[in-house]
Order: C-alpha cells, then structure tokens, then sequence
C-alpha cells in the first residue's frame, strides 16, 4: 500500500488501530516506562508510527515519515499537536520497543486472545513451517573471488541457510533469518512465531510455536506439518500434549522396506474402526471377520498415528497446510515484511512482531 496517496479508508483505519483496546493497553503500558529524562514525543504518536509502517507496507522509517508529512489527515491522527516525530525519534523508539519486548508479547497475546473470545475455531487446527528472511547484507566469506577473507560482516548475527524453489526463483543457501510460524488453518491467521538465524533447524521449533500457541489459551488439535518435520520426537511430543500431528513420512529405507504398511490378513488389508486417545492406540478389523483375531489395535507412533494416514480426515487437514505458506506470501508482498532494511536479530525480531501484531489487530477490527 505504500503510495503518494491514501485513501481515506485506510487513514481511518489506522485511526481505529489507535483505538482498539489492545493497543490503548500498549500504549499505557509504554508510557508508564516514561520516569524521567525529557519528554520526548507522545507514546501515542510514535506506536501510530509504528503501525503505520506495517500497514502501509513501507519499508523505512524514512519513508513512512516523508508519507505522514505529506498527508494532512494522517497527521493529524497520528501528530493531533502538529508535531510529526524526526526518524531519529523512531530509531529511539525501536531501541525502547526491544528493550520492553514483554510488553509489546503481552500486547500480541491480548490480539490472540481476543480473536479467540470472538471464534471458538480459532487456532483448533494449525499449520506450521518456517520460510526464508533474507538479510539486509552481504553474507560471502571473501571480499571477491580469490580476494582476501572477509574480516567485517554489516549483519554478524544472520547466518547462511537453505531455501527451497519457489516460483522462477531456485532452492540453495542464502544469508539472513528464517521466521518459524504457526498458523489458523480456516483463517491464516498468525498464532505463534519465531525469528531465529538461517541456520536453525525447523524441527527444533515447531513444538516450542505449539506450546506458545496453548499458552495464549488456544485449543489445540491437530498440527499438521510438512514431511521436514517427520521425526520421533515431534510426534511424541505432539501426542504427550494430546496433540493429533499430521506429518507425511519422508521415504527412508524403513518405510520403502514397508514398515509402515497398514495390517493386512489373508482376506485383505485391514480397515480402520477409530483410536482411543486415552490408550493412545488405534483399532484395526479384518474386512471379513473370518480371521481368528477379528481386531487389532496399534499403539500411536511415527509410523501409525491415531489419525491413519489413509483416510479422508487425515488427507482434508494436510491439505490445509497450504494456509500457513499463503501467509508467508501476504505478510512479505503485502505487508512489507520483506525487503529486510534492519540489520541485527533483535530488530528484525521486532519488526516481525510488529508486522504480524498490526495484521491480527486489523484482522480482529473486521471480526
């Protein structure tokens, strides 16, 4: 959205962001932060700031300032005293907003939690991946080819990672962050997310975004997952929090020799007849019933889950997976999430949160 001009919609939109309960919470809170030193710009102003670089999808602080100078209905909610904030009151205001990180999570859970008071469904099936945040620097280990080593990165926190084809775009390493995120499978709707370095694994997140996830009240059920995320210890995990995970298994050589193979007799392969959650095992009947032992029950692991990788239920919630990379797509092409122009964990940290906070409170004001 972001343009020469604005449409009045959208500045009254931004006007009703301020008033929400959620962010007058955050900016209460900000403010009583304030216990000495001068004055400074009103909280106020500068959260409206902050708001509007997400929602315009502007990249810079530099930017989103020139725009807020050039519209007078803009600046007069977001300034109501005359006085636009400098872009060096932002870069202050970043370095505030990291050091109160709680306050601003406090302020995502209340978003949460509110659109969770509004749809019961909200967060029951969610989906979880990771996608690529390339950095804003030059990540090559020598100056030039055969050249000197380089002694200074201009982003020492990023690290080199591996991305997937997307699109003309190829897979390979790049230099930056990766954003891991669960999402509302019926809305998209970001629940849980971290920033970490290119570098760290996947699956050594996902169990962490569903804990958070159950910590801001949600209900979860079902976590459905790409085949990355196939490993003991995620289904484990998933079902010691009477989670159902829906994973796709990777073709290892167990599984081509056949090991998850559903029970078969002589009369046929056997047909599922439901699971029992509390004894964490699925039933399983000859189709017949000629066999001795018309029944079997499988205990829940990797290779047999409580919800058979056979059936329509288990196909109908892995196709709904596809909300969470839909969502990596709007939040970087419309919501300015991308291109990073920050460098440093900590403010790319804070500039996902503010990005996704600013999404889910505009979310909620249509809900």
């Amino acid at each position: 959205m972001a343009s020469n001009t604005l449409s009045s919609s959208a500045v009254s939109e931004l006007a009703a962001l301020l008033d929400s309960p959620q962010i007058k919470a955050l900016i209460s809170d900000l403010d009583e932060t304030r216990w000495t030193g001068r004055p400074g710009y009103p909280i106020r102003s500068m959260v409206g700031i902050a708001l509007a670089k997400s929602r315009y999808a502007i990249p810079t602080w530099t930017k989103t300032i020139s725009l807020i100078k050039e519209h007078e209905s803009l600046s007069k909610i977001i300034a109501p005293n005359g006085a636009v904030p400098s872009v060096f009151a932002c870069y202050r205001f970043t370095k505030k907003m990291i050091e109160y990180e709680h306050i601003v999570e406090k302020c995502i859970e209340q978003v949460v939690t509110a659109h969770k008071d509004k749809n019961e469904a909200f967060g029951k099936n969610i989906a979880i991946d990771g996608s690529d945040l390339p950095a804003y620097a030059n990540g090559q280990k020598f100056l030039s080819k055969n050249g000197p080593e380089r002694e200074r990165y201009s982003d020492p926190d990023a690290s080199w990672g591996h991305r997937s084809s997307i699109s003309t775009r190829k897979g390979g390493g790049y230099y930056g962050y990766k954003l891991h995120a669960a999402v509302d499978t019926i809305t998209g709707l970001p629940l849980a997310w971290e920033v970490h370095t290119a570098a760290q694994a996947e699956m050594n997140v996902a169990l962490d975004l569903v804990d958070t996830a159950r910590n801001r009240g949600l209900e979860v059920n079902a976590c459905i997952m790409d085949k990355g995320y196939d490993g003991g210890f995620i289904y484990d995990g998933c079902e010691e929090r009477d989670i159902r995970p829906i994973v796709p298994l990777k073709k290892t050589e167990g599984i081509k020799k056949g090991w998850a193979k559903l029970p078969c007799c002589e009369h046929g392969e056997w047909k599922f007849a439901g699971s029992d959650y509390e004894r964490k095992a699925s039933k399983w009947l000859c189709p017949t019933g000629e066999c001795a032992s018309k029944s079997q029950w499988i205990k829940a692991s990797r290779l047999h889950t409580l919800i058979p990788r056979s059936t329509r239920r288990w196909k109908k919630l892995y196709n709904s997976r596809t909300a969470v990379e839909r969502e990596f797509g709007r939040l970087k092409h419309e919501w300015a999430m991308l291109p990073l122009r920050i460098r440093g964990l900590k403010k790319v940290k804070l500039h996902v949160d503010l990005t996704i906070l600013t999404k889910l409170s505009c979310a909620l004001l249509k809900t």
